[in-house]
């Protein structure tokens, strides 16, 4: 559930993926992140690049281009072209400025420019979302350049005609929509800004945004719109000459302690150790072996305080962090270093549904208790409603199913001999045999139905029961395992560092069919958040070690994922969970439940998330009718 549709903006998670994979490939630094924010730059504290959201107002291939020229110009650009100390400078100097927005703003605008022809240089691939990149901006400051004449902004308008005379098509463009006043410095200007394009370093750029803004102090009051934002954050924290540099720097020990040696009267010598291998050639005889134990990095030679002297009877060894390779000799594995490993692939597999964003996610299984007789009377009343459907249904899936099983395969070479003789008189290669099919006892196919129990579901959950139980009535009927779990994060209970999910396991694949417990399914209750994502991923497990051939997880759900900490990923942490469900051989089928007609952002946040294998219901009391063909279509594939 979000609780505000209105601040919204839709992920298109297709998107997102490749711009991450970009992000980490371009920049070298695996540990980075892209992210979707108010304007293009590289948080280096938090390690993330972003692309901006002004690109979503464009159409699909300009948005794509621009998204992806914003990586380019930091990932590439920023990251390893751009002075930083020069600009920490330049800060300082402009800071006391009556023009601090229009100083910032110019520097980025020249910065880029020299960085894209660099970018384009380097990688001449990119030419061509750059080009979409220049046309729409160029639009864009056309658009601008009207609004600010009408408005009176004297230097928004000058800043519009020094972006449109950098980036025109033609020698000298006019601009007749442009007041007088603004033309004429324009003119005086001129000069300065072709220099722009022999600019060889960010030296240059900042000693041209200098000029100009110190022509333009005295006559103009500062810029009101942000037009371009500045591509480094917490600048002034840096201390290398590039944020490269910063990112992938080697701090000094510690310590900076200094041993003064005798060097005549020392009774150790200094001499390179290898490692030794039965299998390494060793011919000359003259490697050493050495016992070490690396401690806390010291300038000195003094010992840790956890080593011994060596004695007579001391093997000498070397214990180095290494490579690996394969054997010629036989492989003796050491028995206790094998129960080591078992135990650490065990707890890596207990935290397998976790990442980044669901680090403090913790699942807390709950189950019900006996049902009342309140319960069964209300499972009996919502069971009687759907009668209908499920006779139908059931009908529907035996007659299929009995046919299938009796269904022969005709015409072969060889097998049964068949009645149908006529093949031998008209066919020069008559086909007169048969084979019956091996007939099935029961459907190859498991279930989950796993159902969001967050706030929002409070005026839908008693129409959702009814659609679970007919889902529940027809596959007890035709002895198909599935499992039944509500989920939410008790927001209540989260903190920085954990974050309750809980899994109401109304019924497991192993007591599916336990008919007396069935009336269980009315104590589904809405609760709190939904963490999509992690949920997901722990069902995912479940369902894929099943023995089943077809696996089925349904997701009933009416709004975009939201818990904490997860409103601005929670799109695609679910996506990626639903992509790698399918990857394991799990069919996933969103299910989006409406308060009336569906509208074209909801429709398009769960094709980002299920993509075509979403169902969407207008109106929550016509679950059974969406219901019913559906769950016919998934039954009928298993065959």
């Amino acid at each position: 559930m979000k609780p505000n549709q209105w601040i919204h903006t839709t992920v298109d998670t297709g998107l997102f993926l490749q711009l991450q994979d970009l992000t980490t490939i371009l920049s070298g630094q695996p540990d980075f992140t892209f992210d979707f924010s108010y304007g293009s730059f590289i948080d280096s504290r938090k390690k993330i690049m972003t692309g901006s959201h002004f690109w979503d107002t464009s159409n699909e291939q300009d948005k794509i281009s621009g998204y992806k020229t914003d990586l380019f110009l930091r990932a590439i650009g920023t990251l390893k072209y751009t002075a930083v100390k020069d600009m920490q400078v330049y800060f300082r100097q402009t800071d006391p400025s009556g023009l601090y927005k229009f100083s910032r703003q110019l520097v980025t605008l020249l910065e880029d420019m020299r960085l894209e022809e660099i970018i384009k240089r380097e990688r001449p691939g990119t030419k061509k979302d750059f080009a979409r990149r220049r046309n729409f901006l160029y639009h864009y400051f056309e658009t601008q350049l009207a609004a600010t004449v009408t408005r009176s902004l004297a230097l928004d308008e000058l800043f519009c005609l020094i972006y449109l005379t950098l980036n025109a098509n033609q020698p000298d463009p006019s601009f007749p929509q442009a007041s007088q006043a603004q033309l004429d410095r324009l003119e005086v200007l001129k000069p300065y800004l072709y220099t722009a394009f022999e600019a060889s370093n960010t030296s240059n750029v900042i000693r041209l945004a200098e000029e100009i803004t110190v022509q333009l102090e005295a006559c103009y009051k500062d810029m009101l719109k942000d037009y371009f934002t500045f591509p480094i954050h917490h600048m002034e924290e840096l201390t290398t000459d590039t944020l490269f540099d910063d990112l992938t720097r080697t701090d000094e020990l510690a310590n900076d302690d200094q041993e003064a040696v005798d060097k005549k009267n020392q009774e150790s010598i200094d001499e390179t150790f290898s490692t030794w291998h039965r299998e390494s050639k060793n011919k000359d005889r003259k490697q050493t072996m050495l016992q070490m134990e690396l401690e806390t990095g010291t300038k000195t030679r003094m010992l840790g305080g956890a080593t011994r002297e060596t004695e007579d009877g001391d093997q000498a060894m070397g214990a180095i962090q290494g490579t690996s390779g394969k054997t010629g000799k036989n492989d003796y594995s050491d028995l206790e270093t094998l129960e080591k490993k078992e135990k650490i692939h065990d707890s890596q597999k207990q935290r397998m549904h976790k990442n980044a964003d669901n680090q403090h996610a913790v699942a807390v299984f709950k189950y019900p208790e006996a049902p009342t007789a309140a319960d069964q009377a209300a499972y009996k009343e919502a069971a009687q409603t759907i009668e209908t459907y499920k006779r139908k249904l059931t009908a529907v899936i035996e007659k299929t199913l009995e046919h299938k099983r009796n269904e022969s395969n005709e015409n072969l070479v060889m097998g049964r001999l068949s009645k149908k003789m006529l093949s031998l008189i008209i066919d020069d290669n008559p086909r007169v045999f048969y084979k019956k099919r091996d007939q099935s006892k029961e459907l190859d196919a498991a279930f989950t139905l796993l159902i969001d129990c967050s706030a929002s579901m409070h005026q839908k959950m008693e129409e959702t029961k009814r659609s679970i139980i007919l889902f529940h009535e027809v596959l007890t009927r035709l002895k198909v395992p599935h499992a039944i779990v509500g989920f939410w994060e008790d927001a209540n209970d989260v903190t920085d560092n954990y974050q309750p999910n809980y899994f109401h396991v109304i019924r497991s694949h192993s007591d599916s069919f336990h008919q007396p417990e069935s009336a269980k399914i009315m104590q589904l209750e809405p609760k709190e958040d939904n963490r999509d994502g992690f949920s997901i991923r722990l069902a995912t497990k479940t369902l894929a070690a099943r023995r089943e051939k077809n696996k089925f997880l349904l997701v009933f759900s009416d709004g975009e994922p939201a818990a904490a900490g997860y409103n601005q990923n929670g799109i695609v942490d679910t996506n990626v969970a639903v992509s790698a469900a399918r990857k394991k051989g799990v069919h996933v089928i969103g299910t989006f439940l409406a308060d009336g007609d569906i509208d074209e952002r909801e429709d398009e946040m769960m094709k980002n998330i299920y993509g075509k294998d979403r169902l969407m219901i207008p109106s929550i009391s016509d679950l059974p009718d969406y219901f019913a063909p559906l769950l016919k279509r998934l039954l009928l594939r298993t065959f």
